[in-house]
This record gives structure tokens, C-alpha cells and sequence, in this order.
């Protein structure tokens, strides 16, 4: 019985969370994928991890990306595009990483639980995942779960309106995935 009242809370807020999120922020995101030569994604914590499904996603369906911090990841350059994950847009090596990036003439995405923020103030763009008034504690979802759980699912939408727009087919998705693995 408590395991349904908790699904049931998780799926309402992120529901609640993603009817308060502008719609027309996927169009304007996949403009500028579209746009970018590369894409770099970074987010520290859960934040990151939810890049991560981002970065691979996007992979798959054709972009070039990039998760900065990986040893292999390459110098960010003028006409890429560095998506920042951040629920308080203050982290201090992600303000660090969005000033390098404009410095070589990148273009900045913050996705954000806040419209406002430092991070924020350098980017070309802010979507703000739920509206701030949304985010107080929420019993069973502590420290940031709501915003890395709604942004997660606003992200995977999102692909999904890619690979549906753009028609990719998901053997053309299959034939980019890992093979060793």
C-alpha cells in the first residue's frame, strides 16, 4: 500500500512539475542542438547523471556530443554549445566551465529549477524546469530529487520528439549504440 502512495506522489509531482514548464522549450533546445557544431553537457551529482542520459540520447540520434569530464572529451570551441544541468545555476566548477565556454565563443543552455542565477546570467538561454514556487520540500523526494527527476523526464521527451520529427528510425539509433559492452 505505501509503495503505490509513493509512485502515486513521485508521478503527481513530476507531472505538476512538467504542466508548469514552458512548452515551447523544446523546440527552441533542438534549434539549438540543431545549431551547434558539438554539444558538451555537463552537471555535477544527479544533475550529472541526468546529462548523461542526455548525451547518450542525443548520440544516438546523430548529434556529436561531448559529457565534460570524461578523459576523452575535447576542447570546447567557438559555435559549440555547452548545456549546463543545474538545479541552483551557482555551482562554482560549472560557473568556472560556462565561463570558459564563452570565452572561446560557445553558446551556454542552462537547464535550471531557478530563472535567475549566475550561470543563468551568462547563457544564451534558461529553461526553467517547474516554477520555483514548486519546488519546496516534498516528503519522500528530499535534496533536488524533484528537479533532476522532472528535468530527466522533460529531457526524455524531448528526444522523443526528436527521433519523431526528425524521423530517425530506431535501427539507425541501434547501429550507433555501444558495442562493448
Amino acid at each position: 500500500m505505501w509503495q503505490e502512495e509513493n509512485q502515486r506522489l513521485v508521478i503527481e509531482k513530476l507531472s505538476e512539475m512538467l504542466d508548469a514548464t514552458d512548452n515551447t522549450y523544446a523546440q527552441k533546445l533542438t534549434t539549438m542542438f540543431d545549431e551547434a557544431g558539438r554539444i558538451f553537457i555537463s552537471g555535477a551529482g544527479r544533475s550529472r547523471l541526468v546529462g548523461n542520459f542526455l548525451g547518450m540520447r542525443l548520440m544516438h540520434c546523430g548529434y556529436e556530443v561531448a559529457i565534460v569530464g570524461e578523459i576523452v572529451t575535447p576542447s570546447v570551441k567557438s559555435g559549440d554549445l555547452l548545456v549546463v544541468i543545474s538545479g541552483s545555476g551557482e555551482t562554482e566548477q560549472l560557473i568556472a566551465f560556462t565561463k570558459k565556454a564563452k570565452e572561446v565563443g560557445a553558446k551556454v543552455v542552462l537547464i535550471s529549477s531557478r530563472a535567475k542565477s549566475s550561470i543563468g546570467d551568462l547563457a544564451e538561454a534558461v529553461f526553467q524546469i517547474g516554477k520555483q514556487e514548486l519546488y519546496q520540500k516534498v516528503k519522500g523526494m528530499p535534496m533536488g530529487t524533484v528537479f533532476e527527476l522532472s528535468t530527466l523526464c522533460f529531457l526524455e521527451a524531448l528526444i522523443s520528439n526528436i527521433v519523431w520529427d526528425k524521423g530517425i528510425p530506431e535501427e539507425q539509433m541501434r547501429e550507433r549504440h555501444a558495442n562493448l559492452e
